[in-house]
């Protein structure tokens, strides 16, 4: 009874003992992750990184257009003979007394030619015009190349094309048909008229070429300025002084253009020793030398008929023995105006050289 008694008394402890080692072996089974009872919100978004935007510098932007000059040179002995085998080292070249690098020395074999042939028509050359056609038509068909070209002028009363810029045979036997027409000469207005047309129309990469077949007597010029009056008489009532400075404004005009489409030109007068017969003849003459000089050219006179083959063949000679020096110019003066350029060969100052004297860069 008693035992009984005892057991019923600590029947509620067994109970309350039991659960409890029940529960903590439950808890001690449980991982300790699952122990976390409250979920914990998400992590909040990567912060997005944006760019600053790049300051504006504080300072002028220069933009600097490299001016790419190119300048035929020809070179030769005291005997006059071409001199072949220079190198870039051998030469000096100045842009209005600044050395310039030069970049390149080209091949003028690799450079095609634009060739412009102005044939005087006029009076004064009648008796010799069939020799100076027969030879200039041999001079295009011997020295032009397949990718180079030539177009024909006549010297006539006022310009006259005969032919626009063709493969070198067609322009030789267009140049035959040419007659003469025994009126007046138009000289500086047929040059203009050349040089504006190579400067048009032949593309950059190009070489161009003036040969001119004249005394370079502009009577037509000198008629202009008195229309109202016979032609017979107007260059007696203007006198000859007035005539100089014409021609001297004319010659000056023509070689500026000249020289701004970037052309060499050659003159051949077949006056010969006539042309001294005149003060006006003889200026004119002087004038085409003038302007041969200042572009890199020649001009000629040849004594007789004979010579005029043999000049033809030392232009041809010129032309391809010629060396093409290119340099970036380094000046930074800006504008279109005349640019003066020197080439040298300083380390054999006996040759003879002869360049283009400058010239007048390309408004952007």
């Amino acid at each position: 009874m008693y035992l009984d008694n005892r057991k019923k008394s600590y029947a509620p402890a067994l109970v309350f003992i039991t659960l409890a080692f029940f529960s903590c072996a439950i808890f001690l089974s449980v991982p300790a992750g699952a122990q976390k009872i409250k979920q914990l919100p998400p992590p909040p978004p990567a912060p997005r990184y944006k760019p600053k935007p790049t300051p504006t510098p504080e300072y002028e932007v220069v933009r600097v257009s490299s001016n790419l000059v190119m300048a035929p040179v020809s070179v030769t002995n005291t005997q006059g003979q071409p001199v072949l085998g220079l190198k870039t080292s051998d030469f000096r070249i100045e842009e209005d007394g600044h050395p310039q690098e030069i970049a390149q020395l080209g091949d003028p074999e690799q450079v095609p030619l634009d060739i412009a042939l102005l044939i005087d028509v006029s009076g004064s050359v009648v008796a010799r015009f069939a020799f100076e056609q027969q030879a200039a038509a041999s001079f295009m068909q011997q020295v032009l190349k397949p990718e180079d070209r030539a177009t024909i002028f006549a010297i006539d009363e006022s310009p006259r094309m005969i032919q626009p810029l063709t493969t070198a045979q067609l322009a030789a036997r267009k140049l035959l048909t040419v007659t003469p027409s025994n009126g007046y000469t138009a000289f500086f207005d047929s040059v203009l008229a050349a040089a504006n047309y190579l400067d048009k129309s032949s593309s950059s990469g190009r070489r161009r070429i003036v040969v001119v077949i004249s005394d370079g007597d502009d009577t037509a010029r000198i008629l202009g300025v008195s229309a109202a009056q016979n032609r017979s008489d107007s260059m007696k009532l203007i006198g000859v002084d007035a005539q100089l400075q014409l021609i001297r404004k004319a010659q000056l005009d023509t070689q500026r253009e000249v020289q701004r489409a970037e052309i060499t030109f050659y003159s051949i007068n077949p006056s010969g020793r006539t042309m001294h017969l005149n003060v006006r003849t003889a200026r004119s003459e002087e004038g085409m030398e003038r302007i041969a000089a200042a572009t890199g050219g020649a001009a000629f006179v040849p004594r007789n008929e004979s010579e005029l083959s043999g000049i033809f063949q030392q232009i041809a000679s010129e032309i391809r023995s010629q060396y093409l020096l290119q340099y970036y110019s380094n000046n930074k003066a800006g504008g279109t105006t005349f640019r003066r350029i020197n080439v040298s060969t300083p380390a054999q100052p006996q040759l003879h050289v002869r360049s283009r004297e400058g010239y007048f860069p390309k408004g952007k």
